[in-house]
């Protein structure tokens, strides 16, 4: 059975909306590789519409020499939404959130590699309560970003659930990766 892994980059004070803002003074050559074997190891992408939105609108256009790029616009993309209509990135699959979770099985079910989850919002909470969520990566950035809305943290959209802690990485930049996985 494949796996569904999230990846989510969050501050120390839990800040995990437009990550985009804080973790460019962070990356590193291992930290990057990691992220990269993480994709490679995956042959499909869910998403919600908030993060399919900037992701749409970012990875199209880039290009790289580690295949990253290529390898992100090439996979199959699958979209929560009920309001998303004609998605224009490659390889995208739209389905109703309320449908979702039986979407996320039957892709469980299929043979395949990992299935690879960016960011945490109301989407990871569905995957945690409907026990699709097989890893939890939270990329722990170390800063305090001092989000200012509810929802721009991950308690906003936490519900009650138990993780073991399955690893730890540490990188020079000072972030930490977490792999968690529910009990």
């Amino acid at each position: 059975m494949r796996r569904v892994i999230n990846s989510t980059y969050m501050s120390i004070d839990g800040v995990v909306q437009e990550p985009q803002r804080w973790t460019f003074g962070y990356r590193s050559e291992d930290a990057a590789q990691y992220a990269q074997d993480l994709l490679f190891d995956a042959d499909a992408l869910i998403m919600g519409r908030r993060t399919y939105e900037v992701f749409s609108g970012a990875w199209p256009k880039m290009t790289d020499d580690t295949g990253m790029a290529d390898r992100m616009n090439a996979l199959p993309k699958f979209v929560a939404s009920d309001t998303l209509t004609n998605p224009a990135w490659n390889n995208t699959t739209v389905t109703g959130v309320d449908a979702f979770p039986s979407l996320v099985r039957d892709l469980k079910d299929k043979p395949g590699q990992n299935i690879v989850q960016y960011g945490y919002g109301p989407l990871t909470t569905a995957l945690i309560r409907e026990r699709l969520l097989d890893e939890l990566h939270i990329w722990l950035h170390p800063l305090f970003c001092g989000g200012t809305e509810p929802g721009d943290l991950i308690s906003h959209h936490a519900i009650d659930a138990k993780f073991h802690l399955a690893d730890v990485r540490h990188y020079d930049s000072g972030v930490v990766i977490l792999n968690y996985q529910p009990v």
